[in-house]
């Protein structure tokens, strides 16, 4: 006698998102897998007396999404500090800054000491600079001030923040303006900042079960966290070991860790159900709406990240944040240790000498981070290897008319920015994230289905399987995750509206109704019954 399911969900509009894709009315789970895919007919027979049955009223039914590329803490930390990604100009970014040191001054808690704010985009504002220390003065508080642009290759400190942190930061990072520094720094000055801000292990807990909550309410049901120097890994391991971990968590360790990793013996794939060893995360180069991406022509606008230099567009191609020799002796020793690689290249000439590394080392299904500017001949190198390409839809954001992107890199390259269109079409293993801007994987669909260019444009099938399947690939997780099949684990999402049945631009206005992990239903906004 076949034992009865612990869930089944029926009524519903199932998308396998298998190739080819295939739709179903009913599923069962049962011991967190999913066990029965097909019709009301063959699977609500399964239901028992102790199952649960929830009828999705005809609503859409997919694999749970995995963000292949995020910093879940942060996103943690930008809902409990200010998030200044709803700010439209620097003064309101100032303003909830100092609503926020209002906060402070009325809490009691380990985030006192300094006002943080995270997330600013000035590509946005009709006063299109980076915030400075002229600015965040006018917080009028005794803490020190920062505020972090979204990529987090950029940070504005205000003289208070200056003081106590500048000994430490390389000149060439630091931002000046008639040789003072303007409160702007980049890349490698940032780790100071980072060091100073570091949550202890009760405010970590505090952002993460934050981020895993909102994680939850939006299809979430795993991540690829980048974690470096930082209390999560071990918030994970203990949310996990007591059950009350939500989502799936794999930890891609930077390269700062991999002394540590190598002398506990950690492997790729190593773990638990919920947290595993992924890989080993390092740099090449900076950000475009930082100027540091490293490109093989100049910048398109005359800004300089460094004021005084006095130096033309023409001169200015980015920087390297790990030099290639370096990152050559970092892949080839993560490698030997039977670690995946995952490296942060933005720029074009960041992605050819990251190929370069990738390609000399031992292991496989190694992983290109952002590719966000790629030659002809780059897409190509890219479908020939087994390196996954780990990338951000949501970037497309900068890349429409008058973004950005239109800025920083002219008509012609916002437009083969981020070719995912092109790398599907020459059989490139193509994976989705969000880098947390915004952690919103519908968000992210609705950029790709509707990008400027051809060549970054995907269907919407392409799109949800490149953040369902193609990111279980990245994380060796394809046995496991992706797809709704027999066999695979019970990691679901109910969506309010079809993807497919709603105009392009409004995909991310899909409601999230239920989110289920390993047969667990972890969010609920009551879209089955």
């Amino acid at each position: 006698m076949t034992a009865a399911a612990d869930l089944v969900l029926t009524n519903a509009e199932i998308h396998t998102l298998t190739d080819p894709d295939e739709t179903a009315e009913a599923l069962a789970v049962r011991d967190g897998r999913i066990v029965a895919v097909g019709s009301a007919f063959d699977v609500d027979h399964l239901a028992g007396v102790e199952t649960t049955v929830r009828d999705c009223g005809g609503r859409v039914v997919l694999p749970g999404f995995v963000d292949a590329h995020t910093h879940l803490p942060m996103v943690g930390r930008r809902l409990v500090n200010a998030d200044l990604s709803a700010a439209d100009s620097p003064e309101e970014a100032v303003d909830l800054l100092a609503a926020r040191a209002g906060e402070l001054d009325a809490a009691d808690g380990p985030d006192r000491e300094w006002v943080l704010g995270f997330g600013y985009d000035e590509s946005v504002w009709d006063d299109d600079r980076y915030l400075t220390a002229a600015d965040l003065d006018g917080v009028d508080t005794d803490r020190p001030v920062a505020a972090v642009r979204e990529d987090m290759h950029l940070a504005s400190l205000d003289t208070r923040a200056l003081d106590r942190l500048r000994d430490g930061m390389p000149d060439s990072d630091v931002q000046t303006r008639a040789g003072e520094p303007t409160g702007v720094v980049v890349e490698d000055a940032l780790d100071e900042l980072w060091a100073a801000i570091e949550p202890d292990r009760l405010a970590m807990r505090r952002a993460v079960h934050a981020a895993t909550e909102r994680a939850t309410e939006l299809g979430v049901a795993g991540v690829h966290d980048m974690v470096r120097r930082s209390e999560a890994p071990a918030v994970y391991r203990e949310l996990d070991r007591v059950g009350e971990l939500p989502i799936r968590v794999r930890l891609n360790y930077w390269s700062d860790h991999l002394d540590a990793v190598e002398e506990l013996g950690l492997r790729t794939n190593h773990g638990s159900d919920r947290v595993r060893t992924g890989a080993i995360k390092t740099y090449t180069d900076g950000s475009i709406g930082g100027r540091t991406a490293k490109l093989s022509e100049p910048y398109a606008d005359s800004e300089r990240a460094d004021g005084d230099s006095g130096e033309t567009a023409e001169e200015n191609r980015g920087q390297w944040v790990v030099d290639p020799a370096e990152l050559r002796d970092i892949v080839a020793r993560a490698a030997a240790a039977d670690l995946q690689v995952a490296v942060h290249a933005i720029g074009d000439e960041a992605v050819r000498e990251t190929l370069d590394a990738l390609e000399s080392a031992d292991g496989a299904r190694h992983r290109i981070e952002h590719a966000e500017v790629l030659t002809d001949d780059l897409v190509d190198r890219l479908a020939a290897s087994d390196v996954v390409a780990s990338m951000q839809p949501n970037f497309l954001k900068w890349a429409r008319e008058d973004g950005l992107y239109a800025d920083r890199l002219g008509d012609e390259r916002r437009l083969t920015s981020n070719r995912f269109g092109d790398l599907l079409d020459a059989g490139a293993a193509l994976a989705f994230g969000s880098d947390c801007m915004p952690l919103d994987p519908l968000f992210g669909v609705e950029q790709a289905v509707t990008a400027p260019d051809d060549r970054q444009r995907l269907s919407v099938t392409e799109a949800l399987r490149a953040y369902t399947s193609g990111a279980a690939h990245a994380g060796f997780d394809e046995d496991r995750l992706g797809t709704v099949e027999e066999g695979k684990l019970a990691d679901l999402v109910v969506l309010d509206r079809s993807p497919w049945a709603v105009d392009p631009g409004e995909v991310a206005d899909i409601d999230v109704r239920t989110t289920v992990v390993g047969g667990e239903v972890v969010f609920d906004r009551g879209g089955a019954k």
